[in-house]
């Protein structure tokens, strides 16, 4: 079977998102001493590596999983709001610019995937819909 450019680079976004999302999420459900210097150095408490480990996981396996769009849709807005507080808690921690540009590079790879999932795995096009509506609505004037 030969894939398009588009299969394969949303394949390629997907693995490595959900490989990032992984590795993440057991290092943080393991309490690794490096992310748990992290995580201090942030002001966070040591138990958001639990609930943050726990959800990257979960969003990895949703990310991943055949059919399932809704959960899908939520798994990556919730990616997004992980990885945006992330950069954000960096910056504002007033870390070097390259702890702010991982999540933010991790976050253009997941808005890829989720840009170029196909059809299975979407719930409907976003813009496509209201054009098609409207080509189909009757024109005033027009018999």
């Amino acid at each position: 079977m030969l894939w398009s450019m588009k299969t394969t680079l949303f394949r390629i976004s997907t693995a490595l998102l959900a490989l990032a999302l992984v590795l993440g999420g057991v290092f943080d459900l393991l309490r690794a001493p490096a992310v748990a210097q992290n995580i201090a150095a942030l002001g966070y408490p040591a138990y958001l590596m639990s609930i943050l480990g726990f959800w990257k996981v979960l969003g990895a396996a949703a990310i991943t999983a055949p059919g399932l769009p809704r959960l899908k849709e939520w798994a990556y807005a919730g990616v997004a709001l992980e990885l945006t507080g992330a950069a954000a808690s960096h910056a504002f921690a007033g870390d070097p610019a390259g702890k702010i540009l991982v999540p933010l590079v991790l976050l253009a790879l997941a808005v890829l995937s989720w840009a170029l999932r196909p059809a299975s795995r979407r719930m409907g096009e976003l813009f496509d819909a209201p054009v098609a509506a409207a080509a189909q609505r009757p024109q005033p004037g027009v018999a």
